[in-house]
């Protein structure tokens, strides 16, 4: 009898940016749509990672998210990006209510030796699945956004980073006295994503 064994995928630095880059810009999507801040009609459905997604039809969200993702992956494949930060805001306020926190891990060999890791794209697209689903029903466990709101994102990067004119410096957009929600993470054997959710508690304010 044969013995068999999972198949690996090789995952290069390069690889391993465009799935970290795509995924956020999917997540971003993801959240715009559950969490209301755009009209539902405004979002067309895809097929990605085995589930519907929706996707921005909005001009001006396709443009931001396209030069994000681009942005992400240029700093990924250098190993020097350490969060990013989608920030949901009130629009009459600017009040943060809702913070989107996915920290970015990075294997440093593999930055500087280009050495080549090996996972089943199989297993990678599990993870992410989780990921989107905990997204997907973030209505369950977060308060509803009953006002208009915006979005803003942050990038932390290393220090030595050179900044493109597109972007500003930026205070961190924090809650005061979060309530928080970790979700699932992904590891693609290069870069590990672990995504947590800040919101503002109501509860604090009665006190």
């Amino acid at each position: 009898m044969g013995s068999r064994t999972a198949s690996k995928d090789i995952i290069t630095l390069r690889g391993s940016a465009a799935i970290v880059s795509e995924f956020f810009g999917y997540s971003a999507n993801s959240i715009l749509y559950n969490r209301g801040i755009y009209p539902e009609e405004s979002f067309t459905k895809v097929k990605k990672y085995g589930l519907p997604m929706l996707l921005t039809q909005d001009e001006g969200v396709k443009s931001f998210i396209a030069g994000l993702t681009s942005q992400l992956t240029e700093w990924l494949e250098a190993g020097k990006l350490q969060r990013v930060v989608l920030v949901i805001m009130s629009k009459a306020t600017s009040e943060v209510l809702e913070r989107w926190n996915f920290s970015i891990e990075t294997d440093a060999e593999v930055v500087e030796k280009g050495v080549i890791k090996e996972k089943s794209d199989k297993e990678i697209m599990r993870e992410i699945q989780a990921i989107m689903r905990q997204i997907a029903s973030s209505i369950t466990y977060l308060p509803c956004l009953d006002e208009p709101c915006v979005f803003d994102v942050l990038a932390y990067t290393d220090k030595d980073v050179a900044v493109p004119f597109t972007w500003i410096e930026s205070d961190a957009k924090l809650i005061k006295n979060p309530q928080m929600v970790k979700l699932h993470s992904f590891d693609t054997k290069i870069h590990k994503v672990d995504t947590l959710v800040s919101y503002k508690n109501d509860d604090w304010d009665e006190l």
